[in-house]
């Protein structure tokens, strides 16, 4: 089960009147591919960066359930650029804030122009950034608690998940055979 605001998708919509769904039990594949990935990193809670596109999402499926017609608008190419190139240098954690700060951009429209431009929110577009940084620090000997620190993660427990997830197997299993000289595994 997952409760959001209702004035959270009032602000996702722009302000619009927040939709009203009359069938509450329904077959809806990508709003069910959005409550999927609310849950990805149960049983933490949803983080600051992920919250927004997940919320827009939302908003915008619900809308699409209300019959409410959807409301899309041009995004600044370099906002969307300035985003990205913060994602891809950050070290530590980023902040929808920040973001917001940088491009000029309020936390959803940027969630969703991220994800038209990129095919992915910001947040997974993070994780995946990460993720391929694990992989070369594994590929260079570090160990997994090394590696997770050094792109970013907050533990190894936190980058084991999401390694397992991407790329099929556990780190331990793609350090043995990085060790053994098979590299032909690739991300999801």
């Amino acid at each position: 089960m997952l409760y959001v605001d209702p004035a959270l998708i009032g602000v996702a919509l722009g302000g619009r009147a927040l939709p009203f769904v009359g069938d509450p039990v329904f077959d809806d594949p990508p709003l069910c591919v959005i409550l999927a990935d609310a849950f990805a990193d149960f049983p933490e809670p949803i983080g600051d960066l992920a919250a927004p596109g997940l919320i827009a999402a939302l908003a915008d499926a619900l809308a699409r359930r209300a019959g409410s017609p959807s409301v899309t608008r041009r995004l600044p190419e370099k906002a969307l650029d300035t985003a990205r190139s913060l994602l891809d240098d950050a070290a530590g954690p980023v902040f929808a804030a920040m973001l917001e700060e940088e491009t000029g951009l309020d936390r959803y429209t940027l969630a969703r122009g991220f994800r038209d431009r990129f095919g992915t929110s910001p947040h997974r577009y993070l994780v995946g950034r990460r993720l391929e940084r694990v992989r070369a620090e594994i590929a260079h000997g570090a160990s997994l608690a090394d590696a997770a620190y050094a792109a970013g993660f907050a533990d190894q427990s936190h980058m084991t998940r999401h390694f397992k997830a991407r790329i099929g197997l556990t780190p331990g299993r793609y350090a043995a055979l990085s060790r053994d000289g098979d590299h032909t595994y690739q991300a999801k």
